[in-house]
């Protein structure tokens, strides 16, 4: 996994939302160029479904509550719509690259990670979206104290 370098890390607030919370109903949107390096960050109430592109790279998330307790749950689209047959290297990539992702995502909403410290021990579940049972699943990545 690579260092996340903030520098490459750019990130936008919707108009309104705070920077210090509440973290329900805030949905992340994580981007990358592959020319660059560099990492696009938006943070809005809704999802931002322009800047997905037929790649389908992105970094999907959102904080929601289950049984009581706050949770970050994200997405990533693993099938090619356009190269079947290379989803297992696509879950491949997903997995290696999720840490600096996650980290991404904790950097660029630091400030409310500092006004609710209570989110570093928040679970994160990344949901693998796939047509091959094999790869579609829920997986457990641990808490964001991990991606600091």
């Amino acid at each position: 996994m690579e260092k996340l370098n903030p520098g490459k890390l750019s990130v936008s607030f919707e108009c309104g939302l705070s920077l210090y919370g509440p973290a329900e109903g805030r949905k992340y949107t994580l981007t990358h160029s592959d020319q660059t390096g560099q990492l696009f960050l938006m943070i809005r109430r809704e999802y931002a479904y322009e800047k997905i592109t037929s790649m389908r790279d992105e970094v999907l998330g959102l904080w929601l509550y289950r049984n009581r307790r706050i949770v970050f749950q994200a997405y990533v689209h693993v099938d090619d719509v356009y190269q079947p047959g290379v989803s297992e290297k696509r879950n491949a990539i997903f997995v290696k690259e999720l840490p600096l992702a996650l980290g991404a995502i904790r950097y660029g909403d630091r400030q409310l990670f500092s006004w609710c410290p209570e989110l570093d021990a928040a679970p994160i579940w990344v949901f693998f979206q796939s047509g091959s049972p094999s790869i579609m699943r829920n997986e457990y990545f641990g808490p964001f104290s991990k991606y600091r």
